[in-house]
């Protein structure tokens, strides 16, 4: 689960999605006009569907039982609609692993505002209601399935393994790609004790589990990993992301500001503005400050993965800055 920013728990609060369960009327114009929508009662019927502000409480609430990858895009923006096509490929090729779920952002407001999309395509996994932020932008095809294999290994930690009625063969009548892969084994006691802590909001048990796990087993990575994911939910819970932003635009050299920026970007998905600001940083500051800055980046790079471009680009440009 490395190359994910960080597990659907630590997504709790940000990204809200409650007003989107209050159905809106539906936004003017044919509904379901593009890429075959089914926007009615049976809004979450089949493998590719098209969401709609009104309908998009279905689409969270079928999240609890089958893991959804959404993908926003416009009319107006032909590399998301060649993203969707992609993605629908990727989707028939999982035989029903997971349901995609597409939205056009030109008539859906209220979802483009939800997620806080400042282009498409955006793509988000949806599990038990919770969003994890994948792509944002058009990826290349082979760089995809990698990421899905990790949001259904995710799902299935959380029990979300249903699969689509009726998608073991793609809508062209293709047999879906490869046998279904069997259920992961349970989790480590102390990683679940950790699980069920984040759940429960209590974000301090969590790090006394991970930290115990570390302490019998220092080799473990997804210990270390997770713990450094609940760190940074503790580090960024209740702050004003505007405040916290102005205060790192006034103080450019301010460590604190510019710590807690760079944890609210790699939390919003923004990995590359994080570790841009924390490598600039690096050069304007020194001794103790500096180092404090540098333990940041690394820790910053377990939670994205070491096997991530950003984090391999990162980590050369930290070697320039610091020598």
């Amino acid at each position: 689960m490395s190359q994910l920013p960080f597990s659907t728990s630590a997504l709790r609060g940000a990204i809200d999605l409650s007003a989107l369960k209050r159905p809106a009327p539906p936004a003017g114009g044919p509904a379901g006009a593009a890429r075959g929508a089914a926007t009615g009662p049976d809004a979450t019927a089949g493998l590719v569907v098209e969401a709609t502000d009104a309908g998009f409480e279905q689409v969270v609430s079928a999240s609890l039982k089958v893991p959804a990858i959404i993908v926003l895009w416009s009319p107006r923006d032909q590399v998301s609609m060649d993203f969707v096509d992609v993605m629908a490929g990727i989707a028939r090729a999982n035989g029903g692993a997971f349901r995609l779920v597409t939205v056009d952002v030109d008539r859906n407001p209220g979802v483009l505002r939800a997620f806080q999309a400042q282009a498409v395509p955006m793509t988000i996994g949806l599990v038990q209601g919770q969003p994890v932020p994948l792509f944002e932008d058009a990826v290349l095809p082979q760089q995809i399935q990698p990421v899905v294999d990790q949001l259904l290994a995710l799902a299935a930690q959380h029990g979300v393994t249903g699969r689509v009625d009726g998608a073991g063969e793609s809508a062209a009548g293709e047999s879906a790609a490869g046998p279904v892969e069997p259920a992961e084994a349970p989790l480590p006691p102390l990683h679940q004790a950790a699980y069920d802590a984040i759940d429960a909001g209590d974000l301090e048990a969590a790090v006394t589990a991970y930290g115990q796990a570390l302490k019998e087993n220092p080799a473990d990575a997804e210990a270390k990993v997770g713990l450094s994911q609940v760190r940074l939910m503790q580090r960024t819970e209740g702050v004003d992301l505007a405040a916290a932003r102005a205060a790192a635009a006034t103080g450019p050299t301010d460590v604190d500001a510019q710590l807690v920026v760079a944890d609210l970007d790699v939390l919003g998905g923004h990995v590359e503005d994080a570790f841009v600001r924390l490598i600039d940083l690096v050069r304007v500051t020194a001794d103790a400050e500096r180092n404090r800055v540098r333990e940041r980046l690394l820790e910053l790079f377990d939670i994205v993965g070491p096997a991530d471009e950003r984090v391999a680009k990162a980590r050369k440009a930290l070697m320039s800055a610091l020598f």
